[in-house]
């Protein structure tokens, strides 16, 4: 007599495999890599857009511009075709380290850095650090040493994370992680960290 149920034959045996698992995981990955290159771009652009957002306010506003009166064209003069006015060089007002407070560091220049971004990585005002380097006209990448004020040297000890040396100097996390280049929240044993000002100097 035959069963009820009779036994399946080739039957295919089921495979577990975690590929799909670690596909999703790779993905996910890159997008929170990508979100946080893209936050890193941002914050780095927006520090420097007090730059662009300074507005010089003219104090008479009631004072009506004249029009503009064409002139002729006067003949050049040989003399005037062989003199050539300078180009007015800006002057920048120096700025006493001592007058800032904190102690002074070497920064060399890295590729792609300016004035600017430098003075927001050590949280600097850029007039501030142009006038502590006010016999620099240019920064080039590799060639060039600016004078940096900073609050202070910190040097890592036992159990000194990043976020309790941020609490000891009243500054935040994220800023000394700026001003060290770091990108990761760690700090090793001995490593010697640049403590910026809590507020623009």
């Amino acid at each position: 007599m035959e069963d009820e149920f009779p036994k399946k034959r080739n039957v295919r045996p089921v495979e577990k495999s975690n590929l799909p698992i670690i596909t999703l995981s790779v993905l996910v990955l890159l997008v929170l890599a990508m979100l946080y290159v893209g936050y890193e771009y941002i914050s780095d652009s927006s520090s420097n857009s007090e730059e662009l957002t300074s507005v010089v306010v003219d104090p008479n506003p009631e004072t009506e511009l004249a029009e503009p009166v064409e002139e002729e064209p006067q003949p050049i003069t040989s003399t005037e075709k062989t003199e050539r006015p300078e180009p007015v060089k800006e002057k920048v007002k120096e700025v006493s380290a001592s007058s800032i407070g904190g102690e002074q560091i070497t920064h060399s220049v890295k590729s792609g850095e300016t004035f600017s971004s430098i003075a927001a990585r050590y949280n600097l005002k850029l007039e501030t650090l142009k006038g502590l380097n006010s016999s620099v006209s240019d920064v080039k990448a590799g060639t060039t040493k600016l004078k940096v004020q900073v609050k202070t040297i910190h040097t890592v000890g036992p159990g000194d994370v990043l976020r309790v040396v941020a609490e000891k100097h009243g500054v935040t996390k994220d800023a000394i992680m700026k001003a060290n280049g770091k990108t990761k929240d760690f700090a090793e044993r001995g490593e010697k960290l640049i403590i910026p000002f809590p507020q623009k100097k």
